[in-house]
């Protein structure tokens, strides 16, 4: 029994497999927007026939891209038409209270994230998702609502902005460099990146535990999605690394909408 989930967001797409609560396979592939309904279905065929998991008993995932959520719907009423399937969205249970201006605009990952970090790191958490487009943060409080939170552009996505616009600039590995002063032009660029958004976390999760009155000793922060390494290695306010948060909230999801 499988319960295949997807986690897809603008630049990546996040698929994983559980029997049960263990996650027994995932992989990672880009999220193209061109890609339709059967090219989905043989993506995921294929990356199942790599794993020693059972066939495919249900189906939970979260999409941020409409164009893309059309498809994986319609793959889903098409391969899977007799399976329990929960796409994360209206009528959808995550039992989540959500106390924003609008909770219909809030991201369906940011509700999977928040499902997944209160029942597993209880509250006050705050989840850190870089996913390469953007790094988001979100706060949950003690009682497991959803409060809110913060948008910011990515790592992927600057570094890509500033090699296509920068006339003398190029891409570079992130990496860690020597030190935040660069001896040269690819240090210093990762020296940006890397302390630049090191920096930019740590500012905004201080502001986030100062605003909402809490104390900084009992708050749970948690990192997920695509996240660079070196990156987060600079970060003094992460407490905790889960590369696979939306899976398990997706996992949650499915218990909560069919046992």
């Amino acid at each position: 029994m499988t319960l295949l989930c997807l986690d897809v967001s603008n630049s990546h797409t996040t698929v994983g497999m559980f029997e049960g609560a263990d996650l027994v396979a995932h992989f990672q592939v880009s999220s193209h927007e061109r890609r339709t309904a059967d090219e989905w279905f043989l993506l995921v065929d294929g990356l199942l026939a790599t794993t020693d998991a059972d066939d495919v008993s249900a189906v939970s995932l979260c999409c941020t891209v409409p164009s893309i959520q059309i498809e994986l719907r319609s793959m889903a009423e098409r391969y899977f038409p007799d399976l329990p399937t929960s796409i994360v969205g209206p009528g959808v249970r995550t039992g989540v209270p959500i106390h924003t201006d609008n909770p219909r605009e809030v991201g369906a990952d940011r509700i999977v994230n928040a499902l997944a970090a209160a029942e597993l790191y209880g509250g006050p958490v705050i989840v850190v998702d870089m996913n390469g487009t953007a790094t988001i943060f979100d706060l949950v409080d003690e009682q497991g609502r959803y409060l809110g939170g913060a948008i910011a552009p990515g790592v992927e996505l600057s570094l890509e902005a500033l090699a296509r616009r920068g006339a003398q600039l190029r891409s570079v590995e992130l990496a860690a460099p020597r030190g935040v002063v660069g001896k040269n032009t690819v240090e210093a660029i990762q020296s940006g990146v890397v302390y630049g958004f090191a920096g930019q976390v740590d500012g905004i999760v201080q502001r986030m535990v100062q605003e909402s009155g809490l104390d900084p000793d009992h708050v749970t922060v948690v990192v997920t999605g695509a996240y660079p390494d070196a990156v987060v290695d600079a970060c003094a306010t992460i407490t905790t690394r889960d590369p696979w948060l939306t899976l398990t909230g997706l996992r949650l999801v499915h218990e909560r909408n069919h046992g």
